[in-house]
């Protein structure tokens, strides 16, 4: 039994750094760039006295030599050569191994970067967070082999470690294969469209992964034309985070039409993107047809009084979101009015944050009358944070909170009370 494992692994492990559906000339250009960059440069930016992927060079031309038998070994790693599995990854002679330490030893020599301490310290504990470590698009992928058969960790956080897209592509190739890790942090990492589309491909057969953070990669339109479909197709994963990427118009409207027919997602986050008009309305349209959404963040954004429109709309066909935030997006008076009109008849939500928008007191005001009409509504928390009010709002809510005592309400303060403190 122990046979037939390895020689499972030994067919699994080299295929894990093959990048799946991607152009072979952005491949052998990424590869290029890192065969002709230093350990410093391939690391990025950041930590860069503390990179794993350099090595200590012993000048002169022995360096040179060095480097140069480098390159060939990283595009053996990278794409996969004809070299002996066996040799390349240590596993001739060794027991199986469930933590993935021998192959991880093994991989870090052939690419020539510093094993992670951290990473070896907590290789069997169920969480593992190596975040601001600087492992680079070598060092992502040395930890990708070992993870490929570790059964211990279940959270893996590898939040800012300047990847990039083959890092990872790596890591995405390994999440094809493990089925115990359920939370993966790589937010912070520039994985760009090239690492988007490697998490798109993992996502279409991966069925053990919940949540998901994407979180500043520089994630396009062309990103969404990938994550889309994949959305579709996966209904194990219920917590996404594509915020502070830039994602646009186009973006909105493929992922509006996918998030229709996405049945496993329960949070969304797509804080700070470029998400506004035409693009905003389709978005709110598919949530307005979303039935297992609980929880949406669309702040920071643009939606203005075409998304609003489109969002008070949805809110009277959803019967299953709870939490809507919707600050900071430039929506006027009028947009709020019709997303009181879709808080008149909806049932389930309970929060809703719609501060620091150019709303006025009217759009206040007619948003917490609806709440008042409303005798089937669940909200408890109204937020017009930054959004001044005059007194008739204020009496409105006194009278609101006699009929329903749980409701808080925040806002930015009253006019008429604000006074200039004399010195």
């Amino acid at each position: 039994m122990v046979h037939e494992k390895k020689l499972d692994r030994e067919v699994l492990l080299p295929s894990l750094l093959e990048d799946d559906e991607e152009e072979p000339g952005e491949n052998v250009q990424l590869v290029e760039q890192i065969s002709s960059q230093t350990e410093v440069d391939v690391r990025g930016p950041k930590d860069q006295l503390s990179s794993p992927d350099r090595s200590a060079p012993d000048g002169g031309e022995n360096q040179n030599e060095e480097e140069g038998g480098e390159r060939e070994e990283e595009e053996s790693l990278a794409l996969d050569g004809d070299g002996d599995t066996d040799s390349e990854l240590g596993e001739k002679d060794e027991a199986y191994d469930l933590t993935g330490k021998t192959s991880y030893m093994k991989a870090c020599e052939k690419l020539h970067v510093v094993p992670a301490s951290r990473f070896l310290e907590n290789i069997q504990n169920s969480e593992l967070a190596l975040m601001h470590r600087g492992l680079g698009p070598k060092g992502t992928k040395a930890l990708a082999v070992s993870l490929v058969t570790n059964t211990s960790i279940r959270r893996l956080n590898l939040q800012d470690n300047w990847m990039e897209g083959m890092g990872g592509a790596a890591v995405a190739k390994m999440l094809k294969e493990n089925r115990h890790i359920t939370e993966v942090d790589l937010s912070d990492n520039n994985l760009g469209d090239f690492g988007a589309r490697a998490i798109s491909a993992m996502l279409k057969v991966n069925t053990t992964l919940v949540r998901l953070h994407l979180s500043g990669n520089r994630l396009t339109d062309q990103s969404a034309e990938c994550l889309g479909p994949a959305l579709v197709t996966n209904s194990t994963l219920q917590h996404l985070d594509l915020s502070h990427n830039a994602l646009g118009d186009h973006a909105g409207r493929t992922l509006g039409d996918c998030l229709s027919e996405n049945t496993g997602l329960r949070s969304l986050c797509l804080v700070w993107n470029c998400i506004r008009g035409r693009g905003a309305a389709r978005l709110a349209n598919g949530l307005g047809g979303n039935v297992f959404l609980r929880t949406v963040d669309l702040s920071c954004n643009y939606f203005g009084k075409e998304g609003a429109i489109a969002l008070g709309q949805a809110l009277k066909e959803n019967n299953m979101l709870e939490e809507l935030n919707v600050s900071n997006n430039q929506i006027p008076p009028e947009g709020a009015i019709h997303l009181a009109l879709g808080l008149r008849v909806n049932k389930t939500i309970k929060l809703l944050n719609i501060g620091r928008n150019p709303i006025l007191t009217t759009g206040c005001f007619r948003i917490l009358q609806s709440v008042q009409e409303n005798s089937d509504s669940s909200m408890e928390t109204l937020d017009f944070s930054g959004i001044t009010v005059n007194q008739e709002f204020e009496d409105l809510c006194r009278a609101v909170k006699e009929a329903l005592p749980e409701l808080r309400v925040k806002h930015g303060g009253t006019m008429g009370t604000l006074r200039k403190v004399k010195p």
